[in-house]
């Protein structure tokens, strides 16, 4: 399916005209978290591809020895998960060496799982590839390398030195070096473009492959965050994205090898985010954003002490289901003062305590995960609720920060064209042999390529500090009694 796909991307492209010979360098970017499984036939097939046919008809089932693989929706894995963990001696070493505890869709797991139902598949299988280097495979017309970036979400990779973790390939399945490769960085230019596209759709014989990497990465690479920036996807689950020096050992946070430079980068994910604005979109502002936004609009900053938590579906991060709704007369001083209240007594209440403990409950996972609040400090808000001004103000009031939006809404797609462009000129600067100057830093490189491609939506109030410093201890104090007070 993926491969007909590409067919048919490439055909429409050349028929609207596109000249492809200008193609300088390609790189891509493809879902996280899923695996294809290589015969030794169809490694033969992709090195002698033959351009007067489809990629699909030559690349068919024989060309895989599983021909339904697993994405990052599977999660049949909690047992291979568990073995996985007790085997390098326990969650929190996993989460030492790989950056992420063991989670049943990522690819370290699912390969285990083939390894134990299917084990024909498994040692028929020449080469294992993520979604993001099996596409890169066709492009070069041999088995690409996987990146270290999409590879560090395998649970099989060592975040600190970038290469597979013996114990983690061990844990895992037998003979698995092999059929994983040696994984390169991200900035890796894996050679040029196969002779099939150059003869089938006019491929320049010179156009050089970056290595592909996952949509997650790639997306932070397309957003160009910065040092002090932090990414805020406002979506049907809210992810926060962030760039960090050293790996935190948050269990369940992921630190991921960075795409564009030497360090790391955090992911938080938090499940219940615009689902659960759009169910009291619907309960309190007659099913009407314009309405949720003047109700929230119309209440103050701290919402006079009233603060709720509402995990309609069970969290990832705090790991808990239910809602809590505290006043300013609720505390931990006593069981009956920690249950709050059933509903406030206004729409607009109830929707500025739903906000507002949701950002919160951001800021504190990102804080824990390592990032550094401070002056500098700027969020990049995306997604789809990143269209609601009034959202915003109340993001840019809890983290300190101003908030900006880009004009760009497929950030991973332009990620793989950004980095695309830098490593071929951190290349070409190399070829002189140092005659000009490199192309510095990718976040600079590609700020100024592109100066424009931000817009400040807004600005802090002045104390926002002093009230939300202290609504961040109540929301610790909620957590942890809704922690404590599971069914």
């Amino acid at each position: 399916m993926w491969i007909k796909a590409l067919d048919m991307v490439l055909d429409r492209i050349v028929v609207q005209g596109a000249d492809l010979s200008t193609v300088v360098a390609l790189s891509g970017s493809a879902q996280q978290h899923g695996s294809l499984y290589w015969s030794r036939s169809g490694i033969e097939t992709l090195r002698n591809l033959d351009a007067d046919k489809f990629l699909h008809t030559q690349l068919d089932d024989s060309a895989f020895t599983m021909h339904r693989t697993p994405i990052w929706m599977d999660c049949t894995t909690a047992k291979q998960c568990e073995e996985m963990e007790t085997a390098v001696g326990g969650r929190e070493k996993m989460v030492e060496i790989t950056g992420s505890r063991c989670y049943e869709r990522f690819t370290g797991p699912q390969i285990r799982k083939i390894f134990q139902q299917r084990p024909d598949c498994y040692r028929n299988t020449e080469r294992i590839s993520l979604v993001s280097s099996f596409l890169a495979s066709i492009f070069l017309g041999d088995v690409a390398p996987i990146d270290c970036s999409d590879g560090s979400g395998m649970n099989l990779l060592d975040v600190r030195t970038r290469n597979w973790s013996d114990e983690c390939l061990a844990a895992c399945a037998p003979g698995l070096s092999a059929k994983l490769g040696q994984p390169v960085p991200a900035d890796t230019i894996i050679g040029t473009v196969g002779s099939f596209f150059v003869q089938r759709y006019n491929f320049n014989p010179a156009c050089r492959i970056v290595a592909f990497t996952g949509d997650n990465l790639s997306a932070l690479a397309g957003m160009n965050v910065g040092q002090d920036w932090l990414a805020l996807s406002l979506g049907t689950s809210d992810t926060v994205m962030m760039k960090l020096d050293t790996p935190s050992n948050l269990q369940e946070g992921h630190v991921l090898v960075h795409p564009t430079d030497n360090g790391f980068m955090g992911l938080l994910c938090f499940r219940n985010g615009s689902l659960v604005r759009d169910i009291f979109k619907r309960s309190e502002a007659n099913d009407n954003w314009e309405n949720f936004s003047e109700l929230l609009d119309s209440t103050p900053r701290g919402n006079f002490g009233n603060l709720a938590l509402h995990f309609i579906s069970k969290e990832i991060l705090p790991p808990v289901k239910g809602s809590l709704r505290w006043n300013k007369n609720s505390s931990l001083a006593s069981v009956e003062l920690a249950k709050g209240v059933l509903k406030y007594s206004s729409s607009q209440t109830e929707i500025r305590a739903l906000v507002e403990g949701q950002m919160l409950t951001r800021k504190a996972y990102a804080s824990e995960m390592g990032f550094s609040f401070g002056e500098n400090t700027k969020i990049l808000a995306t997604g789809g609720a990143s269209a609601n001004r009034s959202i915003l103000q109340v993001v840019s009031d809890v983290f300190n920060a101003p908030v900006y939006i880009q004009k760009t809404t497929e950030a991973a797609l332009c990620g793989a064209a950004y980095r695309a462009r830098y490593v071929l000129s951190v290349a070409r600067s190399k070829e002189q042999c140092d005659r000009t100057p490199g192309p510095g830093s990718y976040y600079d490189f590609i700020a100024e390529l592109l100066p424009h491609s931000v817009t400040r939506v807004c600005d802090p109030s002045k104390d926002s500090e002093e009230i939300y410093g202290a609504m961040v201890e109540r929301y610790r104090a909620m957590v942890s009694f809704m922690l404590e007070n599971q069914e």
